[in-house]
């Protein structure tokens, strides 16, 4: 439950980030989700190989901060886009 929460507030601030940018939130808000969930899913996979099945905390931390990775690189592509400034003239 707490993930969701989470996912729910990195989603907010990359559509704050994009509206800076000068894009729609909700296409960076699907992108932040989609993100999240494939790196999850590759953090379980690979927490599979690494560790097997006994160990089912080391694979739940592994898929939670592979799934961090997810938002970061959201927000890193973001981040490189340039600023959208209107003058006020």
């Amino acid at each position: 439950m707490i993930e969701i929460i989470a996912l729910f507030f990195l989603c907010r601030m990359n559509g704050r980030l994009a509206m800076q940018k000068g894009l729609k939130a909700s296409t960076w808000w699907i992108n932040t989700i989609i993100a999240w969930l494939l790196a999850e899913v590759t953090g379980i996979m690979l927490g599979l190989l690494l560790f097997g099945k006994e160990n089912l905390v080391g694979l739940m931390a592994l898929g939670l901060v592979s799934a961090f990775g997810g938002y970061l690189y959201i927000k890193f592509i973001l981040e490189k886009k340039p600023n959208t400034f209107e003058d006020d003239i």
